[in-house]
């Protein structure tokens, strides 16, 4: 028997997109990433403010919110860090625009399906090396989750590799 969930993802027409993220888990993601008082933090997808809100109280922090009318693909700031959880079904376009801002970090809450080869190779060649990864769960939402932290001119974690290679029996 299918479960509910995966029956009305395969259904839907529209992307549902508004999954506000936990406060404590904001706050453990938060903490992931290595920062000094000068770093502005940014959060592109603001909502509740559970990332904004929580940032660090000795940096300068920015955000979008569309719902407010700042939206993130017209945000043309300077942000040091990016961190937030993105909206799933545009993930290749927010991190395009993400890469195009040149912050020193990148960090987003993705769903563990979203983390493709092509999306780790695509920010490798941004010169973006994944340094951080935290597998979690979170109730009501589809499937496994896991935070990444990509930072600008670093190589990838020690032990971290992957190819594009579709292998096949032999």
């Amino acid at each position: 028997m299918k479960s509910a969930t995966s029956t009305n993802i395969k259904k839907r027409v529209k992307a549902n997109d508004v999954f506000i993220t936990p406060l404590a888990l904001a706050k453990q993601h938060i903490g992931m990433i290595d920062y000094t008082p000068e770093d502005i933090w940014y959060d592109p997808f603001k909502n509740s403010g559970s990332y904004y809100n929580q940032y660090p109280t000795d940096c300068k922090k920015e955000y979008s919110e569309i719902l407010e009318g700042k939206d993130f693909f017209e945000y043309q700031g300077s942000p040091t860090i990016i961190c937030s959880n993105p909206p799933y079904s545009i993930l290749n376009k927010v991190m395009e625009h993400s890469v195009s801002l040149q912050p020193r970090v990148i960090s987003y809450l993705i769903g563990m399906g979203n983390f493709t080869n092509k999306r780790t190779e695509y920010m490798r060649n941004q010169g973006y090396g994944l340094v951080k990864i935290f597998y979690t769960k979170v109730m009501s939402w589809y499937g496994m989750s896991m935070i990444v932290v990509f930072e600008k001119g670093k190589p990838d974690m020690e032990g971290f590799g992957y190819d594009r290679i579709v292998w096949k029996h032999s």
